[in-house]
Order: C-alpha cells, then structure tokens, then sequence
C-alpha cells in the first residue's frame, strides 16, 4: 500500500463558503461547528459561510475558521482512508495534532483561539510585515538579511518550497531586505498582505498567553508521526510537540525540509485536507515525483469511496 500523508493548510487559505457543502451533508459537520461555537463565543459557521471576507480575514477568525473546516473535512474521511504520517502548514500544524490524535478537538481550537487572538494583537502592538522571495538561495538569503538587520528586525519566516522563501519583521527593514534581494538576484520580491510580522521576534507578546493555553490543555502520543514547523522532524512525542508550538510562533515554519524529510522516510503520496490548494502548489515544486491531491470539497470525499 502507497504510504501517505495528510497535510492541513495555514493561514490564507480562506476563502467565504469553505466547508459548507460537507456542513449541509453531515450532521458530524454541524455538530464539531456547534462546538466551536460554545468555545468560541461567536458563531463561526455564520462568518465562514457568509463572510464578509474582510471579517474572515482578520486573523483572530481566519485562525479559527481554518482549523474548524480543515478538522471538519478530515472528519468525515471514510474509516478506511488510512494514514501514515501528518503536518501542518504553520496554523495548520493544530489541525495535524487533532488528526493524529494528540489534541481533542475542543483543547486544539481553545489554543488556536488563544493564538490568533495573541497574534492580532501583536500586530497591533509591535506592527510589521512580510515578504515573498522568489528564486533566490538560501545563502543569498541570509547575507541579504544580515545587511538588513542592521535597519531592524527582520528574518525567515517560511521554507516554502525551492524558488519561495517569505521574510518577516518591522516594516522599513523587511522592506529594505526585500531591495537588498532584488540586487543579489531574486527574480522577485512581494510584500504580503498580512496583519503582522508571524514566525519573527514581533510576535513575543503573544507567547505567554499561547503557553497558558498549551498548559491547560491534554497532549497524548500521537497515533501517527507528526513533522513539526520547528524541526522538520518527526516525532509522537507530547511533550516534544507541545514544545514545538511555542518554538513556531517566533520562528520559521521549515515546510520544504518537512516535505524532504517525508520523501525521505517513504511517504509516497501526500493530501492537503481542508481549504484551498496552497499546499498541492508548494509540494509539486518541492517534489514533482510525489503523488499530490487534496480534499477541499464534497466531490474529493465522493471520488473516495
């Protein structure tokens, strides 16, 4: 049997509508969305449907709202759908500890809500941005950015795939670093649409709050292995991985080495379960021999069985 992957998407892979056609098909569906709702204390199915999309995008309910349609979309897989291993693109790395067991959904989305709302807050507090690198090495990279530490703070935030690297720090030194790219070589740079500088140091005021939050909650041995942001590296470890989901918050999410790693253990077909494509796109430029798909609407659950 092909060994697989499930992968679950970040933050910006919203979009109005997701989920709702399982939600009107599964009573599972409309139950875990009633769930959210006593947790969350608004109603998220309404936002998520509806919009309007400048609501779904403020980071402290596009966080929620993605984790509740990815668990709901891997909660209706059929029992037979078998497994080897999970990740979680940043936000998405909740969704992969609720597929593999280590979190209930109800202890995921209290952290996640804790998260998101730490997040926007320090957006507000400590205000940044982030950038797209395009086709440029990793030691080009790094150069770039120690030339433009010296304007502020600004570093890796994500390892997305070969040719797509996002920085992330105070705005006049990603903005400066994104300059400094384009003269070394990058054939492009794009300043992100973002609420805040995520996975950089301006994110520090959210910790504490995120940590109160991971203590609170039941952290079991995962069912399968989990490649954590942090390290690239897998493990079932709880203790491991709760540690890891503080590390995230202000360091740089390594998706491209966690794919590798993957490729490198035998898993030979990965699915992106939950909104959008964004993950499919990076995995065929990380490794075009690896059988991709995803599961983003009733059609993909059909097709199945």
């Amino acid at each position: 049997m092909m060994r697989r992957a499930l992968l679950f998407p970040g933050q910006a892979s919203q979009e109005v509508g997701m989920a709702k056609d399982i939600y009107d098909e599964f009573p599972a569906v409309q139950k875990l969305y009633r769930k959210a709702k006593d947790i969350l204390k608004y109603d998220l199915s309404e936002i998520t449907f509806d919009g309007p999309i400048e609501k779904l995008t403020e980071t402290k309910i596009t966080q929620p709202a993605i984790f509740v349609a990815s668990a709901a979309y891997f909660s209706v897989l059929p029992e037979t759908y078998k497994f080897h291993t999970v990740a979680g693109h940043s936000l998405g790395e909740f969704s992969a500890l609720f597929a593999s067991g280590v979190l209930s959904f109800e202890d995921a989305l209290r952290i996640v809500k804790e998260r998101a709302e730490g997040m926007q807050e320090a957006g507000l507090q400590n205000p940044g941005t982030m950038a797209a690198i395009l086709n440029l090495g990793r030691e080009e990279l790094d150069k770039a950015l120690d030339h433009a530490n010296l304007r502020g703070i600004v570093n890796v935030a994500n390892f997305n795939c070969p040719g797509q690297i996002v920085i992330s720090g105070e705005v006049d030194a990603v903005r400066y670093a994104m300059e400094v790219c384009k003269r070394v070589g990058a054939l492009k740079t794009i300043e992100l649409k973002v609420s805040g500088a995520f996975h950089s140091p301006l994110m520090s005021s959210a910790k504490a709050g995120l940590i109160k939050a991971i203590e609170k909650a039941k952290f079991n041995e995962a069912t399968v292995p989990v490649y954590c942001n942090f390290t690239a590296k897998r493990t079932t470890n709880p203790k491991e991985i709760s540690g890891n989901l503080i590390q995230q918050l202000e360091n740089p999410v390594l998706w491209e080495d966690s794919i590798l790693s993957m490729v490198s253990d035998g898993i030979q077909e990965f699915v992106e379960v939950g909104p959008g494509k964004v993950l499919q796109g990076l995995n065929r430029r990380i490794d075009r021999n690896a059988k991709t798909g995803g599961v983003n609407k009733i059609e993909d659950l059909e097709a199945l069985l």
